[in-house]
């Protein structure tokens, strides 16, 4: 990927997947499942933290300082569709 996308929009979902929205308008699911054995991630395992999920300059951020790389969720999301 040639430009950095921010992340717009995001939606918690069961089985730590998150609900991305783009700046292009692509949305996105990203499965965090694989990353929360690893830290810091793990301190969002089984904590009601997880949901508490929100976009703040352009990325994904938790309560805890915890955040993930916007072009880790793009390149390691699926996408499910676009906008126009």
């Amino acid at each position: 990927m040639d430009n950095l996308l921010d992340v717009v929009c995001v939606k918690v979902h069961a089985g730590y997947k998150l609900e991305l929205q783009f700046e292009n308008g692509e949305c996105r699911i990203f499965d965090m499942s694989s990353y929360m054995d690893k830290k810091p991630f793990n301190r969002l395992k089984d904590s009601p933290l997880f949901n508490c999920a929100r976009v703040e300059q352009g990325t994904v951020i938790w309560p805890g300082n915890i955040d993930i790389a916007p072009e880790t969720l793009y390149d390691r999301s699926i996408p499910i569709w676009q906008h126009g």
